[in-house]
């Protein structure tokens, strides 16, 4: 890469860094130890062994205590926090999963979830004094956390908590050191007291002694094998009638007097069960940023590996043409590396306004609620994104990607989990949708007689749109097959934040009528199942067009002219992938021509020939460090091992 591309680089890694560039490159240099990377040979018992050694390794960086805030012995960063543990991804995705279990997960649910009486956990938590596990899913109820079957129930004579899985399907299940290493659990379950249940809460409840056998009334047990992710000790947890103190209650939210009384400041007890769990959102928002960062590897590795491959002579030169020269691999290649730019402003914009709302900062009692649903579509969007890069990445790679020693099959692996990790994915998405039809059915619920004979005309002018030519006719003759990306009006941000806000509006209040419709007919829950794929379709709609309005606004802090404009083109290949890939539901819906179409297919074809020049400079802008690769098959040179 010459020395311009090496600054055009640099400069997106700036960008891309975001707010806390600074705890990015610091987290580089810390990155640049053998030690902190996987060794795929171990078996899985060696390798939990492994990542308990690197998580006291990455104890004293410094890192973990920007997560806390000052008055428990820590910084007060969560912005930092988050991003500091994400740059492990590059390294060891166990070690990431298990560090965010500790510090993220277990030590979350004690800070936020805790009060002054909780505040001796957060200190040997943070230095592995003491080791804890995040014990929500069960076996019987996973995305479902409000049926969870497991109780503490509230003994007054002696003051304590009985905690109890009355079930089978009450198990524990899945749960990020259970297996092996964590003495105790935030463990999820119904409180009951005065012989009623006040929904789920969450209680600190030792698992083990300090020989690691379990304490009595509680069995743990190995889910063995995974997927991937050898390195953590995931394990299940059952409770036989295990006694703790009313202390162990994690009270932020609610609390049990000693006689039983059962006090909240928060009445509603719907809105108490979802305040408890918002407080946990930074999990949700580092498991998307770890799977973009996978992602961001995978391709490191891919396009590095193109550029260096060679496979058929050009019959024109004789020559061997190497793979990043044939447009098919341009196109399974470079619009994945724009959307890695693309979802990765959105974390920054993601990240900052977790830490605005964690920190106090945020104060606007909607703010909440934005975030989560922000998070869910990111994460959806992020572990959809990564699960689809990694599996190109390793077909692009032939053979040499099928070996283990060049990581694209372990980071598949590793990262297939977070799909389901932190929230099932559809549930996610069914989330960010309903938040959007309750804001719908706000707004029309509070329309006047005006807005209502306007808001008919929108839903009439759609009912002539789906139903005439007249409209498509119009755009035919307008629209020419073969124009180029600067000829077409999509080149305009205008025309494609439009286009993708328009498909969002359109899907939303399309799935509202459907839901309405049909709920007369048959009831609430038979008309969510019939629309659910239309309900899919809105959410999806809206995360995309929420990445597209991060990705304009990190470019435009981008100062560099030659930067800028590369980011510029790099952005249009984000959309023109977008609207190719749902360029049926465009047309169905008269959204655009069938030349319009066309032209965008050619678009891409147009991009990816423009960025093919500035492939590696692209990677080198992901920021993911060469060291930090560990794919042998680069170090090989052109002549890999398999074809």
């Amino acid at each position: 890469m010459a020395s311009g591309g090496e600054s055009i680089a640099e400069t997106l890694r700036a960008a891309l860094d975001g707010s806390w560039r600074d705890v990015r490159e610091q987290a580089r240099q810390h990155l640049d130890d053998d030690r902190l990377f996987g060794d795929p040979y171990l078996d899985y018992k060696a390798a939990r062994t492994r990542v308990l050694e690197q998580m006291r390794l990455v104890s004293s960086f410094g890192w973990v205590e920007r997560g806390f805030r000052l008055e428990d012995g820590g910084i007060g960063d969560p912005g930092g926090a988050v991003t500091a543990l994400e740059m492990l991804a590059y390294t060891d995705l166990s070690l990431w999963v298990k560090s965010g279990v500790q510090w993220g997960l277990f030590g979350g649910a004690v800070e936020n979830l805790g009060t002054e009486r909780h505040r001796e956990y957060i200190r040997r938590l943070i230095t592995l004094d003491l080791l804890g596990c995040f014990a929500m899913t069960e076996t019987g109820h996973g995305s479902d956390v409000a049926n969870l079957e497991t109780t503490a129930t509230y003994d007054a004579s002696t003051r304590e908590f009985v905690v109890h899985s009355p079930t089978p399907s009450a198990r524990k299940d899945y749960i990020g050191g259970a297996a092996e290493h964590a003495q105790i659990a935030a463990v999820f379950a119904q409180l009951i007291t005065g012989g009623e249940s006040q929904g789920v809460h969450c209680f600190l409840v030792p698992i083990r002694d300090e020989q690691g056998g379990d304490l009595p009334g509680v069995t743990t047990s190995d889910c063995g094998l995974k997927g991937g992710l050898p390195g953590v000790d995931n394990g299940r947890i059952m409770f036989d009638h295990v006694r703790i103190p009313r202390e162990n209650l994690l009270n932020r939210y609610a609390d049990v007097a000693p006689d039983g009384t059962y006090s909240s400041e928060i009445e509603n007890p719907s809105r108490r069960f979802f305040t408890t769990l918002g407080t946990l959102v930074r999990g949700r928002v580092s498991v998307g940023g770890a799977a973009a960062a996978a992602a961001r590897v995978a391709l490191s590795i891919a396009i590095r590996y193109a550029e260096q491959r060679r496979q058929f002579s050009d019959p024109d030169t004789g020559e061997e043409t190497v793979l990043m020269d044939y447009r098919s691999h341009q196109r399974r290649l470079l619009p994945l590396v724009a959307r890695s730019y693309a979802l990765a402003f959105a974390q920054n914009d993601l990240v900052r306004r977790m830490h605005l709302v964690q920190t106090g900062q945020d104060l606007d009692p909607n703010a909440q609620r934005a975030l989560e649903k922000r998070a869910a579509g990111l994460k959806v969007a992020q572990s959809r994104h990564a699960t689809h890069a990694i599996q190109e990445c390793r077909e692009a790679c032939g053979g040499a990607g099928y070996l283990t020693e060049n990581r694209l099959v372990t980071l598949k692996a590793d990262t297939d989990v977070f799909t389901t990790f932190e929230g099932d994915n559809v549930v996610l998405t069914q989330l960010v949708a309903k938040e959007l039809l309750t804001a719908y059915s706000d707004e029309v619920r509070d329309l006047d007689a005006l807005g209502w004979v306007r808001f008919a005309s929108t839903m009439a002018r759609d009912v002539v749109r789906e139903r005439s030519g007249v409209r498509q006719l119009i755009q035919r003759l307008r629209d020419r097959s073969d124009e180029s990306v600067d000829e077409g009006d999509l080149s305009r941000r205008s025309v494609q934040l439009q286009l993708l806000a328009d498909r969002e509006d359109y899907l939303t209040r399309t799935a509202a009528h459907r839901l309405r419709a049909r709920a007369k007919e048959t009831g609430p829950f038979e008309a969510f199942n019939n629309a659910q794929d239309h309900i899919l379709a809105a959410g999806t709609a809206h995360i995309e067009r929420l990445t597209l309005e991060a990705f304009i606004e990190g470019i435009a802090d981008i100062e560099d002219p030659e930067a800028k404009a590369l980011a510029d083109t790099v952005c249009d290949l984000f959309v023109y992938t977008i609207i190719e890939e749902n360029q049926a539901w465009f047309i169905m819906h008269r959204f655009m021509s069938v030349e319009r179409a066309k032209a965008v297919r050619r678009g891409v074809n147009e991009l990816v020939d423009r960025l093919r020049p500035q492939a590696l400079t692209l990677v080198a802008g992901l920021g993911v460090p060469e060291k930090s690769l560990h794919a042998a098959m680069l170090a090989q040179g052109a002549e890999g091992p398999l074809s």
